[in-house]
Order: structure tokens, then sequence, then C-alpha cells
């Protein structure tokens, strides 16, 4: 039994050292600003500090998410909070191309998505539940999947045009929010990311979605927007039933994306994986 732990570790080991000479592009898509902060950050940041190139989108530009600003307002104030976000998690910043509650799996959408992943070429994509508690959330889902898949077709256009690339893609999708599909059915994920040391770093960069913590202060009590972060990392770390604190993902099925092994997260993260049984 020590043999075997001592040897999976030593394959775990190797396959990061790999990794790490290898570095991929990572994309995380979710809808709106502060999404990114509390499902998939952790998972970013160990990428980021092994040496692997992130990005990060905001579907959506985070425009309904006031009861005191215009849309206009507080789609500016929400962007630069995620800006700094991005900034200050070593992520390259790309731009919303709808409004909140107008994340619709349609052809002009679609087109704008399929732009990103053609001008960016991931390795990954990280990504929403299929199944969450909001639409936001699940068309963001489709068109990150719809986008990957169409990566290489000349005759789908892309908005702006770009070039098509021939890139594997594996494509993740995190825990739905509370870690339930829409029909109170408990999720749980193919892999653990352990985010123990990550947590704090995660709630510093939630932090800076100022104008959601003082609107959900305002509502839920102080620092709840925070303090959630932290209850879901923990409630997932203790189904991992060996983390304090993880995040979880479930791989994509490869057909169209990759080989049927690819799983290069788990390769990227092997030392602070763990895979559900």
């Amino acid at each position: 039994m020590v043999r075997e732990r001592i040897n999976r570790e030593h394959v775990n080991t190797m396959k990061e050292l790999e990794s790490k000479r290898n570095p991929m592009r990572v994309i995380a898509i979710a809808a709106h600003p502060d999404d990114i902060e509390i499902l998939m950050s952790g998972t970013l940041l160990a990428l980021h500090e092994a040496g692997h190139e992130i990005h990060y989108m905001n579907v959506a530009n985070g425009c309904c998410g006031t009861t005191e600003y215009d849309p206009e307002t507080i789609a500016r104030i929400r962007r630069n909070e995620a800006k700094t976000a991005a900034t200050q998690m070593g992520a390259a910043y790309h731009e919303s191309i709808c409004n909140d509650m107008s994340i619709f799996f349609d052809r002009s959408t679609l087109r704008k998505m399929v732009s990103v992943i053609r001008a960016v070429a991931p390795e990954v994509v990280l990504t929403h539940a299929p199944a969450d508690y909001m639409e936001d959330h699940m068309n963001t889902c489709r068109l990150a999947v719809t986008a990957a898949f169409t990566r290489g077709m000349p005759n789908y256009p892309a908005d702006p045009p770009r070039p098509v690339i021939d890139t594997k893609i594996t494509v993740y999708h995190a825990q739905p929010y509370g870690h339930h599909d829409p029909l109170r059915n408990l999720v749980t994920p193919d892999m653990y990311v352990d985010v123990t040391e990550y947590v704090e770093r995660k709630v510093e960069l939630l932090a800076c979605h100022e104008s959601q913590k003082n609107w959900l202060d305002e509502s839920q009590g102080l620092d709840s927007y925070l303090q959630t972060l932290r209850d879901l990392d923990a409630q997932l770390g203790t189904m991992s039933g060996k983390f304090q604190s993880a995040e979880g993902w479930r791989r994509h099925l490869h057909l169209g994306f990759c080989d049927p092994d690819d799983d290069p997260l788990r390769d990227a993260l092997a030392n602070r994986i763990l895979m559900a049984s």
C-alpha cells in the first residue's frame, strides 16, 4: 500500500513537471462579473503559479447587479472591478459581449464567442455547469462549448473575423452554484482541486467586486458575500473527504474537442487533484 502511494505520487510529480515544461493556455468563461472568482479562481491561481497562461471572460457586463445605479453606470463599475480582479489573478482580461439576462444561445452571440476562442486558441476551457440555478449560467455554458466545437470550421463565421484554429480543446464544467442542480440534486464533481491555500486569495479577488459586496451586505448581512465563498469551498472539501477546501470540475465528452484520454487539467495540477471514485 505504501509503495503504491509513493509510485502514484511519483507519477503525479512527473506529470506536473511535464506540464510546466509545456505551458498551456486556459480560458475561464463565466456569465457575470464575480462568477469566476467564486467558482473557478482557486484553480486559475494554481494554474498561473504552475506557469500556465490564464484568460478571464465574463459574457455579460453586470448591468443588472444593482438597485442603486443605472445600467450604464453599474456596467462601467463592474467592468473596472472585474479588470482589477483579473489583473490581480494574473489573467488576460476579455471584454463582455452582452447585458445581464441577455445571454442567449443565438447566432450573433455565438459568433462573438467563437471569435474569442479562435483568438485565444486555448487548450483548456473552464465554464459553468450545464445545469445551474439560472439561465445566464447555462446559456454561457452552451455558448462556450459550441464556440470551442466550431473553432476549426472555416465556414462558420466569427465576429470579428478570426482564422480558424486546429488546437485540441478540453472543456471542464465547474460546480453549479450551491453544488445543486435546478431540481435540488447534489452534484458531485469528477475531480476535486485542493484550493485550501487559495481561499483567502479568492476572498480578496471577490472583494474587488465592491459594488456587489455592498449590495448584498445590505440585503444579506455584513460580509455574507465573502463568507458564502468560504462556505461553498469548505462544503466541497468535506465532500472530497480529503481537502479542507476545494473546487470541483467535470470533464466534457471528448468528441469533437480532443482525444479520449486528454485530461490536461488533471495533468497540470496532479499533486492537488483528487479524482472521484
